[in-house]
């Protein structure tokens, strides 16, 4: 095997504003190091990233906004996620991804309306309304995803507002691992 050892490859005819090939169709080329584009580092890691679930129901009054809580955090790149919120690592803005998975129990009575809603820096940024139209509905599954602008410091929080026919109180579901749940990530850009 021989080794090619340059400081600069520039396209011959164009002056480096050209196209350079390397290698052919069918082979793989391997980069030791960093790849760059203009000075910044190719490719990356959606992180920071954080996954956190229910592992107890939580009880919510009807016809409340209720902050949800988080109990386990499955993994947190940053640390960045505490006290049921992700906070924006200092030199980590960006474009996150977010999800969150609510499983919606009312043993008693008909679910007619959830309505879970995003909040950045305790500001509503965004939210998902289901209505029941179709009968003794007393569970609901609930999903919602979202992306975000974000500067460091920035913070979201997850929320839910039922009305049950029975005015009471509902759950948000977390006997079982996975039942509800909320995770993001930051974007590649």
């Amino acid at each position: 095997m021989s080794k090619l050892f340059v400081d600069e490859i520039v396209h011959q005819s164009s002056q480096g504003s050209g196209t350079i090939t390397i290698g052919a169709s069918g082979e793989t080329i391997n980069v030791v190091g960093t790849l760059q584009n203009n000075g910044s580092a190719v490719g990356g890691t959606n992180t920071p990233a954080f996954f956190a679930h229910k592992t107890s129901s939580q009880t919510i009054n009807d016809v409340t906004t209720t902050k949800v809580t988080w109990n386990t955090t499955v993994f947190d790149t940053h640390s960045a996620f505490a006290s049921d919120k992700f906070t924006v690592p200092s030199g980590q803005g960006g474009k996150y991804y977010f999800t969150n998975f609510m499983h919606i129990y009312d043993g008693e009575e008909v679910i007619d309306r959830i309505n879970r809603s995003w909040r950045k820096n305790g500001s509503q940024v965004g939210s998902n309304d289901m209505r029941n139209s179709s009968g003794n509905i007393v569970t609901r599954n609930s999903a919602s995803s979202m992306i975000l602008d974000l500067s460091a410091g920035d913070y979201i929080e997850t929320y839910i507002y039922a009305n049950t026919t029975d005015n009471g109180t509902f759950l948000v579901y977390g006997e079982a691992e996975y039942y509800s749940y909320f995770y993001g990530y930051k974007l590649i850009e």
